[in-house]
């Protein structure tokens, strides 16, 4: 029996031993072949989000500040470079400087690992752009790309969700830095875990940062001492006094972790002044944060007329069909209002456009559906799936006011849209729908009956009244314009980027 122990023990540290001279081994590596070179971390080149706007946008900004230096995406989706950049330009209107070309190559994760280890190796993509040149690196792998999402997807992990995907991002990271080191990291997902390890190979990181995963609420609940804030948040927890005590030290622990490898970035960009907050209660790094307004095509929104339909008003919600974007919540506040609206009033009808990013967002569009049939409201609700840039632009051409519910994300790049446009936002408090000059820029709202008054003063407000808003709506989006956003990028990357901050 001992013997078998003794065994067990050195086989056990031999295995360990093992496991981490091959880790040391590749961080060394990884070091010393280290390329002059940007990566960019975004596993999600597909999602249609407000997050692939901003990544295209870093992308052309650093062809423009520095041409000469390599940059690399990250992601696990299968597609080619020339598709990427058609993609930028189709939903976007993003234009890179310079059209991909591309070659495939086959890598193979430390010499050919054991057939029983190959199952958990990720396949990643690098998208290498050179110049006038981009090279795909496709790593060999038995994943497929839902397998590796899975890594980072919160129906992987019903349990310890946040730590469950900040540790997959992890893993993800360690198979590119393995295979593609770049002095500059940027992340522009979130995945704040990701900086330390990031560090540990030599780069510099550089973050940016639309909503932490930690909410308002948790930051809240963790530091405040207060009795009300305590038994407001339990509340919201649940009404379990043990698992609410439980989930409460949950929270902390993940607040002491996201303020340990926050700490860890070199510069931290967020998109507004209520996220730098949060950025500089949980990080505690002031002097490197920087506030950059995420890129927003204003200019060509401007264009479009002040005057809309009113025989049937449009309201417009742009968004992925993703869980924190609440569209359930619109579409109740929506038939709700449509329920009380007098007779003799024209009918207003509900847009939604988004994109999804995957299976459980398909799941979640077609339970939108189904619900808009049990409230009878088919002939008043669209939806436009992956819809290109022009066809947004045109659904904001007729739209009057548009629909934004994501409490966590004060300043979304729909809502800068909508304003450009001179479509009345609704929405959470942030930083855009202010009052301009004591003139009113939109209406803010929590929950089904704030939004439900909101929709009712947009649509039977008077013409005259309607413009007016519009007219100081538009005007407040100068100071959100794509021009604005790179000027603002590359002031607070310049340092970074600089010979003597290189390591």
């Amino acid at each position: 029996m001992a013997l078998r122990v003794l065994l067990s023990t050195t086989l056990l540290s031999s295995l360990l031993s093992l496991v981490l001279f091959s880790a040391v081994a590749a961080v060394i590596s990884g070091r010393r072949g280290r390329r002059t070179a940007v990566g960019f971390f975004h596993p999600y080149t597909n999602d249609g989000g407000g997050g692939e706007r901003v990544l295209w946008c870093f992308v052309r900004a650093m062809q423009e500040e520095n041409p000469d230096l390599d940059r690399a995406v990250f992601t696990v989706d299968d597609a080619s470079p020339q598709s990427l950049a058609a993609r930028a330009l189709d939903r976007f209107g993003v234009k890179l400087l310079r059209p991909p070309q591309s070659s495939v190559l086959n890598l193979r994760y430390m010499s050919a690992p054991p057939a029983r280890f190959r199952s958990i190796i990720s396949k990643f993509l690098l998208v290498l752009d050179r110049r006038a040149r981009t090279s795909v690196f496709l790593m060999e792998a038995d994943e497929t790309k839902d397998q590796l999402m899975k890594w980072i997807e919160e129906h992987t992990y019903p349990h310890f969700t946040m730590i469950g995907q900040s540790l997959g991002s992890v893993y993800l990271l360690w198979e590119a830095l393995c295979k593609f080191t770049p002095q500059f990291y940027f992340d522009i997902s979130g995945y704040a875990i990701t900086y330390s390890l990031a560090r540990i190979f030599g780069c510099k990181v550089t973050c940016y940062t639309n909503y932490t995963t930690i909410s308002l609420d948790m930051v809240s609940l963790v530091f405040s001492s207060t009795a009300q804030c305590t038994i407001m948040m339990l509340q919201l927890l649940s009404d379990n006094i043990l698992l609410s005590r439980c989930k409460l030290v949950y929270y902390t622990i993940f607040s002491w972790l996201s303020w340990s490898v926050g700490s860890c970035a070199h510069l931290a960009m967020v998109n507004s002044s209520w996220t730098r907050s949060l950025i500089d209660c949980l990080w505690k790094i002031p002097p490197l944060t920087k506030r950059v307004y995420p890129p927003c095509d204003t200019s060509s929104l401007q264009m479009l007329p002040l005057g809309k339909p009113v025989k049937s008003p449009v309201i417009i919600s742009v968004g992925q069909f993703c869980p924190e974007k609440a569209h359930s919540l619109q579409l109740e506040a929506f038939a709700h209002a449509v329920g009380i609206l007098d007779q003799d009033m024209p009918r207003p009808k509900l847009q939604f456009m988004g994109s999804c990013r995957n299976k459980q967002d398909e799941e979640r569009l077609w339970k939108l559906k189904e619900r808009c049939r049990e409230l009878n409201l088919d002939n008043f609700v669209e939806f436009h799936r992956d819809a290109s840039y022009r066809d947004l632009v045109q659904l904001l051409c007729g739209a009057v006011s548009g629909l934004h519910s994501m409490i966590d994300e004060h300043f979304g790049i729909s809502v800068v849209e909508y304003m450009a446009s001179a479509v009345i936002p609704i929405g959470p408090k942030m930083d855009i729908a202010l009052n301009e000059g004591g003139r009113k820029t939109g209406f803010l709202a929590s929950n089904k009956e704030e939004y439900t008054e909101a929709i009712l003063k947009v649509i039977t407000m008077a013409e005259a009244e309607r413009l007016a808003i519009a007219a100081v709506v538009r005007k407040c989006t100068q100071r959100f314009s794509e021009q604005k956003f790179f000027k603002d990028f590359k002031a607070a990357v310049q340092p970074i980027l600089a010979p003597k901050s290189s390591s």
